[in-house]
């Protein structure tokens, strides 16, 4: 192998190893901010909400490098496939620690409010799916997986179920008047975020697809939903 090429691999490798990084803190990260949503842990929510700046700049990094091969190597064919959608991915994996910041956000805006049985079961059961599709999703990467990335979208339509559960729970306890509704927004972006993770998992497995197999991968989160769906004003961004 010439030097050059050496090279080249190499790069490919720490490009791998990176992402693969990032998938794992976010794969932990998920069942964390519930534990959080659940417990109004405000400690643990403000860590969460500081090591944000990491992952950007954990991610910075890796598309730096990923540039510097684009530029200095010209991959071709799988070589370039999977450089590319390396990028792809880094950014649907810094929206989804974005999203799960975000949930501890919302749990500091409705610190102190006593969820019913039914809600907080709700809760557990969504981001125990959204934990489950991503650590799949991960997996599917690190092992160049393509029929396990296959069968993500199948068993995403769970977590969009327990989503309208969830929303169907909200309308009940606030027509019935034991929520308020600013409780109520916040628990409906709650629901949302988590539906959104799911999302971003569904894209990280077809790029693994695309990897693999060449197969255009079809998208749940487009390219302008990745810049506008934590943007909502009544969601919780920003630093507050």
């Amino acid at each position: 192998m010439s030097e050059l090429r050496q090279g080249f691999q190499d790069d490919l490798d720490r490009i791998r190893k990176q992402v693969s990084t990032i998938g794992a803190y976010i794969v932990e990260l998920i069942p964390r901010v519930t534990d959080i949503m659940l417990s109004g842990d405000l400690k643990a929510a403000e860590v969460v909400i500081r090591a944000d700046k990491d992952i950007d700049e954990r991610v910075l990094e890796t598309e730096e490098l990923i540039l510097k091969v684009l530029a200095l190597q010209s991959p071709v064919a799988g070589d370039l496939r999977e450089v590319t959608s390396a990028l792809k991915i880094l950014a649907d994996m810094e929206r989804s620690a974005d999203l799960a910041c975000n949930i501890c956000k919302a749990s500091r805006r409705i610190h102190g409010y006593e969820m019913d049985p039914k809600l907080r079961g709700l809760i557990q059961k969504l981001g125990d799916q959204a934990a489950k599709e991503y650590r799949k999703a991960v997996s599917s990467y690190v092992n160049r997986d393509a029929m396990e990335s296959a069968a993500l979208g199948d068993i995403d339509e769970l977590l969009d179920n327990l989503q309208r559960q969830f929303l169907q729970q909200i309308i009940e306890s606030h027509s019935a008047q034991t929520i308020e509704l600013q409780v109520a927004v916040q628990l409906t972006l709650v629901a949302r975020f988590y539906e959104r993770l799911g999302d971003h998992a569904v894209n990280l497995a077809s790029r693994v697809r695309f990897i693999e197999e060449g197969t255009f991968p079809e998208l749940h989160v487009s390219d302008r939903e990745l810049s506008e769906e934590v943007g909502s004003p009544f969601g919780p961004t920003g630093s507050d």
